[in-house]
């Protein structure tokens, strides 16, 4: 099960776009493989702005730690070679892809990633019933715990990977189906949730005859 890598990639940023000038303040990016965490690169990012004060009392993450962090022009190309070619995947995906392709434009680079898997959209897809997919709220209905803070990157970069592992036994389990990729979690990621079944089903089915 998630046998193939997938990178599950969190930010911290000092607002929600970085169009209207925000940036990152940390970032984890934890690669799973053979169904578990295999590689990780953690790190704060100083990138010469201020952090309001709602996000101190958000994440912890103060002026003085940023200051003293690396620079986003050393963090950014490690983060992007650490990534490489394998797909991501994050909760809320679109919202930390736009800051990497952001970040990654201010340094002259281009992500190199193939797909980017969402994990709040598997989990609306896979578990329709829940009430609520917000990270805190979807990995404690999953039986899934924080082991540090919330709202740091490599915490919420932990819980989501438990989550999307969670997904992929998941699916294994029901379906029957053996190679759980990210082939095939990014086929249920546009798919709405009324399809999902047969088409998973199909998928069984046609691993079977291979």
């Amino acid at each position: 099960m998630l046998s193939k890598p997938i990178v599950m990639l969190d930010f911290e940023t000092t607002g929600l776009s970085p169009v209207m000038g925000d940036r990152i303040t940390e970032v984890a990016a934890l690669r799973i493989e053979g169904g578990r965490v295999t590689e990780r690169y953690v790190s704060l990012v100083n990138c010469g702005v201020r952090i309001p004060a709602f996000i101190t009392g958000l994440t912890g993450i103060t002026q003085q730690m940023v200051d003293s962090a690396p620079p986003a022009s050393e963090v950014v190309p490690r983060l992007l070679d650490f990534i490489g070619a394998d797909p991501l995947s994050a909760h809320n995906a679109s919202f930390d892809e736009k800051f990497l392709r952001a970040e990654a434009e201010r340094v002259g680079r281009e992500p190199g990633h193939i797909g980017s898997i969402c994990s709040l959209k598997l989990s609306r897809r896979v578990f329709p019933e829940l009430g609520s997919y917000k990270l805190g709220q979807l990995s404690g209905r999953l039986g899934i715990q924080f082991r540090s803070a919330a709202h740091r990157a490599e915490a919420d970069a932990e819980v989501a990977a438990e989550v999307l592992l969670h997904i992929g036994r998941h699916i294994a389990s029901k379906y029957g189906i053996a190679e759980v990729g990210p082939e095939l979690l990014l086929g249920v990621n546009k798919l709405a949730a009324a399809k999902v079944p047969a088409w998973l089903e199909k998928q069984c089915a046609t691993q079977a005859n291979l």
